[in-house]
């Protein structure tokens, strides 16, 4: 299983949200790259990136940062937020992005997912948002009526083989992730699912781990101490 560091933008800046609230936006560190060497220097090979400025203004905004993450380090960049067009994951790809999360659009606009995988293949991966089962969109703002397993369906049916799967309630709580529901989704299709929100502690990765979850997003467990990420890293291998 991949552990994935996250770091979340704001302003250039790197932040932790509580349940997807940006009135809740807490400052985590002084400098995203200096923050990714150290997930480097821990073991890591994958960084997970959320341009949280752009996700609400539905369009690229903190790219200087992303760019430098992956061109000054050596470590694999996961990018979602505000990427909205062809031109936006063209943009990225060409920049040393390695993976590119389509979110939103992945329920407003599929036939842009469709086009993207078939022009990117696996650098294509679908965040899926939820609130109590039903994916969110923009920014966890607007809910919907579509079950979280049913998105999952619809994007492998189009060829998306990574999914990121967040239930927000859990994002940024530090109160185990939502183990069902992860279970559940792993088993509705055949996609690498990555499981993001609530991972606080050695045990919840060992528990994803047992159930061949193919990755683990850390957030506020890193900067609040309470998982060693070199010690992640190291069980997972």
């Amino acid at each position: 299983m991949i552990i994935f560091p996250a770091i979340d933008i704001i302003g250039g800046k790197p932040v932790r949200l509580y349940k997807g609230d940006f009135s809740t936006a807490k400052q985590v560190s002084a400098d995203a790259l200096e923050t990714a060497i150290s997930f480097q220097k821990a073991g890591c090979e994958w960084i997970h990136m959320v341009d949280l400025d752009g996700s609400l203004k539905k369009e690229p905004v903190n790219a200087d940062t992303f760019i430098s993450v992956a061109k000054e380090t050596s470590l694999k960049v996961e990018l979602g937020g505000g990427i909205r067009t062809m031109q936006d994951i063209d943009f990225y790809v060409n920049n040393g992005i390695s993976r590119i999360i389509l979110g939103s659009v992945a329920l407003k606009n599929p036939q842009l997912v469709k086009e993207a995988v078939a022009e990117f293949g696996d650098v294509i991966a679908v965040g899926i948002d939820a609130k109590n089962g039903y994916a969110a969109t923009e920014g966890w703002i607007e809910s919907s009526d579509v079950y979280f397993t049913d998105l999952a369906k619809r994007m492998e049916d189009i060829g998306v083989k990574t999914i990121i799967y967040t239930d927000i309630s859990k994002d940024g709580t530090l109160a185990g992730p939502n183990i069902d529901q992860l279970v559940e989704i792993n088993k509705a299709v055949s996609c690498d699912i990555t499981a993001s929100g609530g991972i606080t502690a050695i045990g919840d990765i060992l528990t994803l781990r047992a159930e061949k979850l193919y990755g683990a997003i850390c957030g506020k467990s890193l900067y609040e101490g309470t998982l060693d990420l070199r010690e992640a890293v190291e069980v997972c291998k």
